[in-house]
């Protein structure tokens, strides 16, 4: 496919944008979104931008019953300069591969995907905030579409892509996070989705969430489903601790999900020849370090919120104070390096930065 196959429909009825402030994650959507068909035997076809609107579905679509979904979470950001740039789209687009491998969806051509994303993004570019800690969100997903009622995989699937202009994840902003370890509920487990972006995991994750936040905390803290006591996974983030001068954090298993933001951190610290290790990690070494003396900090990896800090973390009757709930000075630095790269800030040295040529896009319309 080439990127003048794909048709653009634009909105007659353009929306009014929020004031920075007012922002609100998941909840303001850009004028258009990108659409595209799978049937089996024809592949997937008819790529086209359209005004954002809601769906038609039979009552029946396979999605309502048996879940076979898939989706990332990316983001935009526009630079002091006025540029566009995406934070490692490819790796994004090679995680919704390997989600589609494991829910039997079929692959989707990557290169292609970005050069449609990267048109929805320059037609909707004064969508995205300038102001700090604001971005522009994009969720591609894909949803199983047939109306039939078997368990099987689906014969016709719709991918789309959908953004959203954003503020702080967070209403704490960078200041620390509580969260709590989950003991009785499970997530994930091995030979199961863990790994991958698909729905069911977070309707999963719903009730210990629910609980944790009657107990004041903002997050939960996942543990293995084999031994309930290895350390795998917040809600919405990869965890880190900083041990005694050393970053720990979960080695990838069959049930965390790797994050991209997770990888760059590691990468990152390494370039920085901070001692960084990928193992199995008990709650009970957490809070022994704890005990010790030895946790310095605490800090969550994800797209939405990028670093968050962890102030607080409760297990059963204890509680951990990390760092006197203040951001500690490797999460700050983290938080400072990662962001000024995706807004091109700083000087991005893993060439991890990629611009939307929005002038050279709409051009060729």
């Amino acid at each position: 496919m080439k990127s003048q196959e794909i048709s653009v429909t634009y909105t007659t009825s353009p929306k009014q944008k929020l004031p920075a402030d007012q922002l609100v994650f998941g909840r303001t959507f850009t004028d258009h979104m990108f659409v595209m068909d799978y049937k089996k035997g024809e592949g997937w076809h008819n790529p086209r931008i359209i005004p954002y609107q809601p769906l038609t579905l039979e009552p029946s679509a396979m999605i309502f019953h048996y879940a076979q979904s898939i989706f990332e979470g990316m983001k935009a950001y526009k630079s002091k300069e006025g540029k566009v740039l995406l934070f490692r789209p490819e790796k994004n687009f090679e995680r919704l591969n390997h989600s589609n491998e494991r829910m039997c969806i079929p692959r989707v051509d990557e290169g292609f995907l970005l050069e449609a994303l990267k048109k929805l993004v320059a037609i909707d570019k004064d969508w995205i905030p300038s102001a700090e800690g604001t971005s522009l969100y994009i969720r591609p997903f894909i949803i199983a579409m047939d109306p039939y009622l078997g368990v099987s995989p689906a014969k016709e699937y719709r991918l789309m892509i959908m953004m959203s202009p954003v503020g702080a994840y967070y209403k704490e902003g960078l200041n620390p996070v509580s969260i709590y370890v989950e003991d009785t509920y499970v997530r994930a487990a091995p030979g199961g989705t863990g790994t991958v972006k698909t729905g069911g995991n977070y309707a999963a994750s719903l009730k210990a969430q629910e609980l944790a936040e009657e107990k004041g905390y903002s997050q939960v803290l996942w543990l293995d489903a084999r031994e309930n006591k290895y350390i795998e996974e917040v809600g919405s983030m990869n965890i880190f601790f900083k041990i005694d001068g050393e970053v720990v954090t979960p080695k990838l298993n069959e049930s965390i999900l790797p994050g991209i933001t997770r990888r760059s951190t590691i990468e990152l610290l390494k370039y920085w020849g901070v001692p960084v290790i990928e193992k199995r990690i008990s709650v009970e070494e957490i809070f022994e370090a704890y005990d010790a003396g030895k946790l310095e900090e605490a800090f969550g990896t994800g797209t939405a919120a990028v670093i968050s800090p962890v102030g607080k973390l409760g297990w059963k009757d204890r509680v951990a104070i990390i760092n006197d709930n203040k951001t500690g000075e490797l999460s700050k630095k983290l938080y400072d390096t990662l962001t000024g790269i995706q807004t091109g800030k700083i000087e991005d040295p893993f060439g991890w930065s990629v611009e939307v040529n929005v002038d050279e896009i709409l051009a060729a319309e």
